[in-house]
């Protein structure tokens, strides 16, 4: 004699039923999330030299940044300062060479592949002081020189945090660019 089978769907079976397919979707989850914790914790944040938008971008700045700081009534053509002036207005056939130096300072600074080598080597990795030692400039006129740079960054759109990073990067050097300003004021 045939037995009958139950067709009759209990709602403890469809419970146990749904339980034992989510049990594995679950584990799977959990083992996704800790796998993109794991990745968020290993993968390296960008260089400042990427999250800028590599030399390019760089090489943008540059040019606007130079481009206004000879226009700048305190270090520029109009300075106070007769080395300044003299070298914004006497020199500005070096400013595509300087643009070019700078890029390439900006560059290996904030984490890039290119690498800068001073035309006057000094005594610090960068050679800064030795390149702006007869230039004489002062703190103040350095510090018009940094807020001529953050002009340019809020111009050209750059984000805060990396606009923070680029003058704190640029003030690290103040010391090195005013020696010559500095060593003769004595």
């Amino acid at each position: 004699m045939a037995q009958a089978v139950s067709t009759s769907i209990t709602r403890r079976s469809v419970v146990a039923a749904l339980a034992a397919t989510a049990a594995p979707i679950a584990v799977l989850a959990a083992a996704d999330q800790a796998h993109a914790q794991t990745k968020q914790t290993t993968t390296p944040e960008k260089s400042l030299y990427e999250r800028l938008g590599g030399v390019f971008a760089i090489a943008a700045v540059v040019d606007h940044f130079s481009d206004a700081v000879v226009k700048n009534p305190i270090v520029g053509q109009k300075s106070e300062n007769p080395q300044l002036r003299e070298w914004h207005t006497k020199n500005l056939e070096r400013l595509p060479g300087l643009k070019f130096m700078r890029t390439l300072w900006v560059c290996e600074v904030s984490g890039g592949p290119f690498k800068f080598t001073a035309t006057k080597p000094g005594t610090t990795p960068l050679g800064l002081e030795e390149a702006h030692r007869d230039l004489l400039i002062s703190p103040a006129e350095f510090d018009e020189v940094a807020a001529e740079l953050g002009r340019t960054l809020d111009f050209l759109k750059v984000p805060k945090p990396e606009t923070a990073e680029v003058l704190a990067a640029f003030a690290a050097h103040k010391e090195e660019v005013t020696a010559g300003y500095v060593a003769k004021r004595g």
